[in-house]
């Protein structure tokens, strides 16, 4: 995934301040440096806890950079925290206080079946069990109150989460978010009464629909302790060595301010994957493309989002491990197919990847640290991909003897030939899965791929993209120069983003815009009061719109001014360019939205490329057979330089192939352009 020594000799200026980015990946913790004229990464393995392994990384990055930690101006953080809790299911043990008869919501759900035909199909087990959720006499509509809620019956409800030792509370009431007045005293009675976290549906998620929004409001509730004790500690760290306190990315794309996040923990679930897109988005000015799929290829997972009009497309429609979360949030598919992942044998005999991965302690077995399973990076180092002297994040050394025997043993499993072959079936059938995630993304939702370019990034991203556009019949591929810590380079130049809700439910022909207006007013005025600087906040006004009739929305610009007739016919538009047709039927607009953006600093890259490229040749095997590749320190490849495959270009971070079909265009800030070139000779011109 990686090769060669780290250097600094590229680099990224904007504002003069030194600014950091931190991102905690499933095997590394990846860090971006922009110091003086210079961009300065560094790679270091993921911890358990993982503020230490943050930590380890600002030093390793500081002291290559010739700096102290108290020296950084600005510090930036993505993590793994929640979504690891909901995946591992170890948030904390949290009630849920509702509505009388409605205690059953999580376990109801929707009504339907993970998998139509499978008779064995299961549903993921609620956050909170049956025994910790409570019901209070209330009663509400979306007029108002009907039936006010008792005080001192959440009193004793306080009391006995009291004696079940609960670590937090989830608060979601009928009706809630139109007339949220009941919620409000049960949420402040036992504010008073509990000295833990108390997560309100109004607050957190004010929208209909009562499942979604009782699973994302426990979501939330289940993990504010281990995020509040996770950024807490890692405040502590920081102000201990002079590090500012760390701004947090958001699943929506944006940071925001460690406070703000302790207290909604639930938007920093696809955190990491988030900050991988933003950085993405940098290359399109200067790759000439229209639009991107990213493909973000670590070592535990592959995520993959698209970015359209230099913008990442956005939803509140996804789910975690079966759960519901609404909040709004980068669209990011994510497939258990990273370098770590483990190649293994099903009962009928076929070849599978994933999604259990080898992590980073042991890791693959070529990383020497005792694993001996095989992966996609131990096929990649029997494939030659992966070279004998590379070492790891620029210091581990490979054990290509322990990566070859672990896929002997593979192929003694499987019945192929021998490990050469069995690292073939691993690579294709890793490249197989994630193909199928691009097509979800892009053919799935009526968009051709061939009209996007690729975005590859992550350790093992680089060296699997040209596969997969080939796959795709995608004729660019892009690499940006820092793409082994893109993630971490990403949050150096994010916007600090926050969104507001509320459904309104009414008919747009019927609806008075001035109510809607003062809707808006109050959304508008929530998410200025969480900006550091409302005078520089960016707002965007939106909602969410449908037929008539129908079960879902698609969410359409709306102008400082309220017009009915704008927004149906931007919805018209929309409805035709993601179904294929539109409807002279009523249209309903159901939840209104605002965003507030304090655009970041973003930083310009300078790259010098000079020295002697060619680090010598090595036998890869591609699809068509072995060839002889030229292997180059991508580092001193020079801006206009163009390299044709077959060949591999190591940094300290991951590895590009380039195939025996394409050909790559190094543009003046580093970022490489593969494009095919089936006819282009061989070499380095």
């Amino acid at each position: 995934m990686t090769g060669g020594e780290p250097r600094a000799d590229g680099g990224a200026t904007g504002d003069g301040e030194t600014r950091i980015g931190v991102d905690v990946g499933g095997t590394f913790t990846d860090v971006a440096l922009s110091v003086d004229d210079r961009l300065v990464t560094a790679k270091v393995p993921t911890t358990d806890d993982q503020h230490v392994g943050v930590l380890e990384g600002i030093d390793k990055a500081c002291d290559r950079a010739g700096i102290t930690p108290s020296e950084i101006d600005g510090f930036a953080h993505a993590m793994t925290v929640s979504v690891n809790a909901l995946l591992e299911r170890d948030g904390a043990k949290t009630a849920l206080v509702t509505t009388e008869g409605f205690r059953d919501v999580l376990e109801i759900g929707r009504q339907d079946r993970p998998d139509l035909y499978d008779l064995e199909a299961e549903k993921p087990d609620p956050l909170v069990p049956r025994e910790l959720r409570f019901e209070v006499d209330e009663r509400a509509t979306t007029e108002g109150v009907e039936r006010p809620v008792d005080a001192d019956a959440v009193r004793d409800i306080a009391a006995t989460l009291r004696e079940r030792e609960v670590e937090a509370v989830a608060v979601c009431l009928l009706h809630a978010y139109a007339a949220p007045d009941n919620e409000r005293v049960v949420a402040e009675t036992l504010r008073e009464e509990l000295a833990v976290p108390i997560s309100a549906s109004h607050e957190v998620l004010a929208e209909f629909r009562e499942f979604e929004r009782t699973s994302t409001t426990a979501a939330d509730a289940y993990l504010r302790p281990a995020i509040d004790g996770y950024v807490g500690r890692l405040v502590e760290e920081a102000d201990a060595a002079g590090i500012p306190a760390p701004w947090i990315m958001q699943a929506n794309g944006g940071i925001a301010d460690p406070e703000t996040v302790r207290e909604r923990a639930v938007t920093t679930t696809l955190s990491g994957p988030a900050a991988g897109v933003v950085g993405a988005g940098a290359p399109v000015d200067d790759a000439d493309v229209e639009g991107l799929v990213t493909f973000d290829m670590g070592g535990t997972s592959s995520d993959v989002s698209l970015v359209r009009d230099g913008r990442a497309e956005r939803t509140t429609d996804a789910e975690i491990d079966g759960l519901p979360i609404r909040t709004p949030m980068v669209d990011v598919n994510t497939v258990g197919a990273g370098g770590g992942s483990v190649a293994w044998v099903d009962p009928g005999g076929a070849l599978r990847v994933g999604p259990e991965s080898a992590g980073a302690d042991p890791g693959p077995a070529c990383y020497g640290r005792g694993g001996t399973e095989p992966t996609v990076t131990d096929a990649a180092v029997v494939l030659g991909y992966i070279g004998p002297d590379t070492a790891l994040g620029g210091e581990l050394t490979l054990d290509v003897d322990a990566a070859r025997d672990a896929l002997e043993g593979l192929a003694d499993e499987t019945g192929l030939e021998d490990g050469l072959e069995a690292a073939r079936g691993v690579y294709r059938v890793a490249n197989a899965t994630m193909t199928r995630t691009i097509r979800s993304v892009t053919v799935e939702r009526g968009h051709d791929p061939r009209e996007f370019a690729l975005v590859a990034f992550g350790g093992a991203g680089p060296m699997h993209a040209a596969a997969l556009a080939d796959s795709l019949s995608v004729d660019q591929v892009v690499v940006p120069r820092p793409s082994g810590v893109l993630s971490a380079f990403g949050l150096l130049a994010a916007d600090e983003s926050y969104d507001a809700a509320r459904t309104v439910g009414a008919d747009l022909r019927a609806v008075d815009p001035a109510d809607l207006e003062g809707v808006y007013d109050d959304l508008v005025a929530d998410v200025l009061a969480d900006a550091s600087d409302p005078d520089a906040a960016r707002l965007e006004r939106a909602a969410d719109c449908r037929y008539a009739g129908q079960s879902f929305e698609l969410t359409v610009p709306v102008d400082d001014e309220f017009d009915a007739a704008g927004v149906a016919e931007r919805f018209h538009d929309a409805h035709e360019r993601a179904h294929g047709y539109a409807m002279d039927e009523s249209i309903e607009i159901v939840t209104l939205r605002a965003t507030a953006t304090v655009p970041g600093s973003e930083p310009t890259v300078r790259y010098d490329g000079a020295g002697d490229d060619i680090i010598g040749t090595r036998r890869v095997h591609f699809a068509g057979g072995a060839r002889s590749a030229t292997v180059f320190d991508r580092d001193r490849l020079a801006p206009g330089a163009t390299v044709s495959g077959p060949a591999i270009l190591e940094q300290a971070e991951s590895t590009t192939v380039v195939p025996p079909a394409w050909a790559g265009n190094v543009l003046a800030d580093g970022t490489l352009v593969l494009t095919r070139a089936s006819d282009t000779a061989e070499g380095h011109r």
